[in-house]
């Protein structure tokens, strides 16, 4: 059986017209011969009735032990379900809803960020035999001892990947207010662009650098298994953006373009932090093991002899700085930076990139206050007031506001000119 997973967002479920939409998707894709498997995140945002966020902020539910929190988080992904299994029945397609747990998804015990460590696919499979679409909730699955919990953000699109490699899909769809992967946010960048087909590392790299529309962890899962994924909106019959791997572009699409997209990250500080040359190593292990002590995340961390640069989300910058004050170092702070990443699966071993890089933010007038690469990502960071500038500045000069064809050969104007 030719098996397809769609996992619809909160957007998608939030009102009467947009679950209808979602009705017409699963229809589309039954009479397409496919057997469904739906995901379903919790309807709507924050504010919303039955948002997960919503449910979280109840009266003194930020008191509950985290086994609680976990059972009453998961409330939203159920109620979804069952709206959307009336919906399908009051057509006359036949649907079943399956809670994460009822779905043979088993994870660890660690409540409020469990992960999966496997997938007992009978209960679906067996569902799938008698022609009913299967209705899983989302974000949650069961532990070994057989309690609720849930996976963290983003955890429907892991869900809906994870089932996806599973079953052994054809591809997992997943649907959103968007068109697809765009080369920029749209709300930066006016002339930004949706992507006809992009690999699992660059979308991982968007994804992880600040664009909002996949979950990381869902892409690494997709790519183990080798399940294409489709990013799509609900709202369109567009096909959106195809996540696939090497070899596997549609036709007159252009898999060695070095840059497919700009993506960003505000709302960090960096911290600059001074030592002896007799004291790196100890220093070193002092000042990182600090921060990991007191569940603060770091990131575009640089490290020489004489000290060490790294950055922290603005929400963290108070207590990292009282942290170092308590070591005795010597340190500054920039507050109010931003992460701009310039991503492209086929940046390595391109010369002029970082070139290119450096000359349009100079020609802006932007400050770079740090850089770090990889093999599909250039990171610079800046502060937040120039964060719009750079991120149009570098679209511009890679060309992505033009046809991938076109954008192709501006990269490549580019680098030549640098």
């Amino acid at each position: 059986m030719a098996i397809l997973v769609q996992k619809f967002g909160g957007t998608s479920l939030a009102t009467d017209d947009a679950r209808r939409h979602v009705l017409r998707h699963i229809v589309r894709e039954r009479e397409a011969g496919y057997s469904v498997v739906v995901v379903v995140s919790a309807m709507g945002r924050r504010g919303d009735p039955y948002a997960t966020d919503t449910l979280l902020a109840l009266p003194d539910s930020e008191n509950l032990p985290a086994r609680e929190r976990d059972l009453i988080a998961s409330c939203g992904e159920v109620i979804a379900a069952v709206v959307l299994c009336g919906l399908l029945c009051n057509e006359g397609v036949p649907a079943v809803v399956l809670t994460g747990g009822q779905a043979g998804i088993r994870t660890d015990g660690r409540f409020g960020a469990a992960r999966i460590t496997r997938i007992e696919t009978e209960p679906v499979l067996r569902r799938l035999d008698e022609g009913t679409v299967v209705i899983v909730t989302g974000f949650q699955g069961m532990s070994p001892g057989g309690d609720t919990t849930t996976l963290g953000r983003g955890g429907s699109d892991t869900t809906a990947a994870a089932l996806g490699a599973a079953l052994r899909a054809q591809r997992v769809d997943i649907y959103t207010d968007v068109d697809g992967i765009l080369t920029a946010d749209p709300r930066l960048v006016a002339e930004a662009r949706p992507l006809k087909a992009v690999s699992y590392a660059e979308i991982s790299n968007l994804a992880r650098q600040g664009a909002k529309v996949v979950h990381p962890r869902a892409v690494e899962v997709a790519a183990q298994a080798g399940i294409p994924l489709r990013i799509r909106s609900t709202f369109t019959d567009d096909e959106g953006t195809l996540v696939t791997g090497p070899g596997m572009f549609a036709a007159g699409e252009v898999p060695d373009r070095p840059i497919v997209g700009i993506a960003h990250t505000a709302g960090v500080t960096q911290l600059t932090v001074a030592y002896g040359a007799s004291e790196p190593g100890d220093m070193q292990v002092r000042v990182f093991g600090t921060m990991a002590r007191h569940g603060i995340s770091i990131d575009f961390i640089n490290v020489t002899p004489s000290g060490c640069v790294y950055t922290v989300f603005d929400a963290d910058a108070d207590r990292a700085i009282g942290l170092l004050s308590e070591l005795g170092c010597a340190y500054s702070a920039i507050r109010n930076c931003a992460k701009v990443s310039v991503v492209g699966g086929g940046m390595n071993g391109v010369p002029g990139i970082m070139a290119a890089i450096v000359e349009a933010l100079t020609d802006e007038g932007i400050p770079i206050l740090q850089s770090a690469d990889s093999n599909a990502s250039i990171w610079v960071l800046v502060r937040q007031a120039d964060m719009a500038d750079a991120v149009r500045a570098l679209h511009a000069r890679f060309g992505l506001d033009r046809p991938a064809a076109a954008a192709h050969e501006a990269s490549q104007l580019a680098q030549e000119e640098s």
